[in-house]
């Protein structure tokens, strides 16, 4: 157990812990449903968890597609979670001066995955204090974040986190190499592997990413099997409906028997 995840309340259980939530803040209620369910699935299973939603998408493919309901509104919602359900909540950033205000509201400070290389981002959200969540870029190999964790450092951060989320495959595809979870675990920061985002089929001509959900238990099975220290994954009650990455989030219902089998594999490969 890394030390600094004591601030997000995460108790030592010997379980991976589990990150996952909508895509972004849709309305002010769903979110509290959504989290209130994954709370009691992880709760029973002793999973440590987290809540995650963006409070705006900044990284639409095209200039119609939803991105919030207001960024006050949005962390406001996140906070409001965050004290009624106990537990820490996690949001991307997209710029600087979205640093310090994200970081009234919430716990952990997530760098998209095509920012990762951004200096000054990585800067403003290391002198928060946050805990900061790196995704790993889909251009990059995971021995290169060796220097967002560096940054990081120098920058005076010191809890930090990466995710692996999918490399680049052609032009609308995504693979992981699992070769990545013990790389980057040289870092000696825990890594997570996103099961959702991983499964994108991102670039399509209709300018609405794509993905493949059927797989995301395949993905989840591999991840824990190599022992990633934390599964992070989106979710939604209907995700054909859903205002972002529906064709890549996990449907709410299968949460359940999901959790339940990548923990039968983790307590077996540990």
């Amino acid at each position: 157990m890394y030390p600094y995840l004591e601030k997000l309340r995460f108790t030592d259980t010997g379980n991976f812990f589990l990150i996952a939530g909508p895509c972004v803040i849709e309305d002010s209620e769903s979110p509290f449903r959504i989290a209130e369910r994954l709370l009691e699935i992880t709760d029973r299973l002793q999973i440590p968890f987290a809540f995650k939603a963006s409070y705006k998408k900044a990284n639409r493919s095209r200039v119609d597609s939803f991105s919030g309901i207001g960024d006050l509104k949005g962390l406001e919602v996140l906070r409001a979670i965050r004290e009624k359900f106990d537990v820490p909540v996690v949001t991307d950033i997209h710029a600087e001066e979205e640093a310090a205000l994200a970081a009234q509201y919430v716990d952990v400070l997530q760098i998209p995955a095509f920012l990762c290389r951004q200096t000054s981002l990585l800067q403003a959200a290391a002198e928060t204090g946050k805990v900061v969540n790196v995704k790993k870029g889909q251009f990059l190999s995971p021995e290169a974040m060796v220097h967002a964790v560096d940054k990081i450092h120098h920058f005076g951060g010191k809890d930090i986190m990466l995710t692996e989320r999918g490399t680049t495959f052609g032009y609308q595809d995504l693979v992981v190499d699992f070769r990545g979870v013990p790389e980057m675990k040289k870092n000696k920061v825990p890594v997570i592997v996103d099961i959702t985002h991983s499964l994108q089929k991102p670039n399509q001509v209709a300018g609405v990413t794509g993905g493949n959900p059927e797989m995301i238990e395949t993905i989840g099975r591999a991840a824990v099997a190599v022992g990633c220290d934390g599964i992070f994954m989106e979710t939604h009650p209907d995700p054909q409906h859903a205002k972002s990455d529906g064709a890549n989030m996990l449907r709410l219902d299968l949460a359940d028997n999901l959790l339940q089998t990548l923990l039968r594999i983790h307590k077996a490969a540990r």
